[in-house]
Protein backbone atom coordinates (compact mmCIF):
# COMPACT_ATOMS: atom_id res chain seq x y z
CA UNK A 1 0.00 0.00 0.00
CA UNK A 2 0.95 3.53 -0.61
CA UNK A 3 2.00 5.79 2.29
CA UNK A 4 0.19 8.71 3.49
CA UNK A 5 2.58 11.86 3.47
CA UNK A 6 3.32 11.52 7.27
CA UNK A 7 4.81 8.13 7.12
CA UNK A 8 6.19 9.16 3.86
CA UNK A 9 8.12 12.22 5.83
CA UNK A 10 8.35 10.43 8.74
CA UNK A 11 10.28 7.59 7.47
CA UNK A 12 12.41 9.92 5.42
CA UNK A 13 13.24 11.47 9.18
CA UNK A 14 14.24 8.09 10.24
CA UNK A 15 16.62 8.05 7.14
CA UNK A 16 18.09 11.48 7.69
CA UNK A 17 18.81 10.35 11.80
CA UNK A 18 21.27 7.73 10.50
CA UNK A 19 23.56 10.37 9.94
CA UNK A 20 23.48 11.82 13.30
CA UNK A 21 26.75 11.64 15.29
CA UNK A 22 25.32 11.96 18.51
CA UNK A 23 25.96 8.87 21.41
CA UNK A 24 23.19 9.15 22.94
CA UNK A 25 20.54 10.31 20.70
CA UNK A 26 19.95 10.09 16.73
CA UNK A 27 17.32 12.16 15.65
CA UNK A 28 16.34 13.67 12.47
CA UNK A 29 14.36 16.30 10.78
CA UNK A 30 12.77 16.95 7.55
CA UNK A 31 10.57 20.51 7.34
CA UNK A 32 7.60 20.11 4.43
CA UNK A 33 5.69 22.46 2.63
CA UNK A 34 3.19 21.80 -0.16
CA UNK A 35 4.26 18.07 0.46
CA UNK A 36 8.03 19.09 -0.98
CA UNK A 37 11.03 18.52 1.57
CA UNK A 38 12.92 22.35 2.06
CA UNK A 39 15.67 20.98 4.63
CA UNK A 40 16.88 18.22 6.56
CA UNK A 41 18.69 18.15 9.79
CA UNK A 42 20.23 15.34 11.98
CA UNK A 43 22.01 16.16 15.46
CA UNK A 44 26.07 16.34 15.23
CA UNK A 45 28.63 18.62 16.21
CA UNK A 46 28.94 21.79 14.23
CA UNK A 47 30.38 21.75 10.83
CA UNK A 48 34.40 20.99 10.76
CA UNK A 49 34.37 20.31 14.25
CA UNK A 50 34.92 16.75 15.34
CA UNK A 51 32.33 14.44 15.84
CA UNK A 52 31.38 13.64 20.50
CA UNK A 53 31.85 10.00 18.60
CA UNK A 54 35.98 10.69 17.63
CA UNK A 55 36.83 12.27 20.41
CA UNK A 56 38.92 11.66 23.75
CA UNK A 57 36.45 11.32 26.60
CA UNK A 58 33.19 11.12 24.02
CA UNK A 59 30.41 12.55 25.38
CA UNK A 60 30.61 15.38 28.18
CA UNK A 61 26.86 15.27 29.19
CA UNK A 62 27.44 11.28 29.59
CA UNK A 63 30.79 11.54 31.20
CA UNK A 64 29.21 13.95 34.23
CA UNK A 65 25.78 11.92 34.33
CA UNK A 66 23.30 14.53 33.06
CA UNK A 67 20.00 13.33 32.53
CA UNK A 68 18.15 13.67 28.87
CA UNK A 69 16.71 16.87 28.48
CA UNK A 70 19.35 19.03 30.89
CA UNK A 71 21.57 20.89 30.52
CA UNK A 72 21.67 21.20 26.96
CA UNK A 73 24.52 23.81 26.97
CA UNK A 74 27.10 21.55 27.80
CA UNK A 75 26.14 19.56 24.57
CA UNK A 76 28.65 20.10 21.26
CA UNK A 77 25.93 19.26 18.47
CA UNK A 78 23.10 21.31 17.09
CA UNK A 79 20.16 19.38 17.09
CA UNK A 80 18.32 18.00 14.19
CA UNK A 81 15.46 20.82 14.02
CA UNK A 82 18.35 23.63 14.44
CA UNK A 83 20.23 21.93 11.97
CA UNK A 84 17.01 22.15 9.09
CA UNK A 85 16.19 25.13 9.98
CA UNK A 86 19.85 26.54 9.79
CA UNK A 87 20.08 24.84 6.22
CA UNK A 88 17.35 26.58 5.20
CA UNK A 89 18.19 29.92 6.28
CA UNK A 90 21.95 29.21 4.57
CA UNK A 91 20.02 28.10 1.23
CA UNK A 92 18.16 31.39 1.45
CA UNK A 93 14.86 28.95 1.87
CA UNK A 94 11.67 30.26 3.01
CA UNK A 95 10.04 27.96 5.38
CA UNK A 96 7.47 29.75 7.27
CA UNK A 97 3.91 27.85 7.56
CA UNK A 98 5.80 24.58 6.65
CA UNK A 99 5.58 21.14 8.57
CA UNK A 100 8.44 19.99 10.55
CA UNK A 101 8.58 15.88 10.84
CA UNK A 102 11.01 14.95 13.31
CA UNK A 103 11.80 11.89 15.44
CA UNK A 104 11.54 12.65 18.40
CA UNK A 105 9.85 15.10 20.18
CA UNK A 106 11.50 18.79 20.14
CA UNK A 107 12.80 20.43 23.69
CA UNK A 108 12.44 23.52 24.66
CA UNK A 109 15.09 25.40 22.81
CA UNK A 110 14.37 24.20 19.41
CA UNK A 111 10.66 24.75 20.01
CA UNK A 112 11.08 28.09 20.29
CA UNK A 113 13.35 28.30 16.83
CA UNK A 114 10.31 26.03 15.68
CA UNK A 115 8.19 28.54 16.70
CA UNK A 116 9.91 31.82 15.47
CA UNK A 117 10.94 30.46 11.92
CA UNK A 118 6.89 30.25 11.05
CA UNK A 119 6.30 26.62 11.34
CA UNK A 120 3.14 25.56 11.68
CA UNK A 121 3.09 22.44 12.68
CA UNK A 122 5.20 19.46 14.28
CA UNK A 123 4.65 15.89 13.48
CA UNK A 124 6.92 13.42 15.73
CA UNK A 125 7.04 9.82 16.58
CA UNK A 126 9.07 9.67 20.21
CA UNK A 127 9.28 11.08 23.39
CA UNK A 128 11.79 13.51 25.19
CA UNK A 129 11.36 14.60 28.27
CA UNK A 130 10.38 18.04 28.28
CA UNK A 131 6.99 19.29 28.98
CA UNK A 132 7.77 23.36 28.43
CA UNK A 133 7.70 22.50 24.88
CA UNK A 134 4.57 21.12 24.55
CA UNK A 135 3.22 24.26 26.59
CA UNK A 136 5.05 26.68 24.52
CA UNK A 137 4.05 24.82 21.27
CA UNK A 138 0.41 25.72 22.52
CA UNK A 139 0.55 28.72 23.77
CA UNK A 140 2.05 29.74 20.22
CA UNK A 141 -0.65 28.05 18.20
CA UNK A 142 1.50 25.36 16.37
CA UNK A 143 -0.07 22.08 16.40
CA UNK A 144 1.99 18.96 17.81
CA UNK A 145 0.72 16.18 16.66
CA UNK A 146 1.86 12.22 17.70
CA UNK A 147 2.96 10.15 14.41
CA UNK A 148 1.28 7.04 15.03
CA UNK A 149 2.48 4.09 12.62
CA UNK A 150 0.06 2.84 10.22
CA UNK A 151 -1.97 5.24 10.78
CA UNK A 152 -3.57 5.73 7.29
CA UNK A 153 -2.71 5.68 3.34
CA UNK A 154 -3.66 9.13 1.87
CA UNK A 155 -2.95 10.88 -1.19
Amino acid sequence: MRPSWDEYFMKIASVVASRSTCLRRQIGAVIVKDNRILATGYNGAPKGLTHCMERDGGCLRDRLSIPSGQRHELCRALHAEQNAIIQAAVYGTAIQGSIIYVTHQPCVMCCKMIVNAGIKKVVFAGDYPDELSVEIFKEAGVELVRFKTGAGHAD
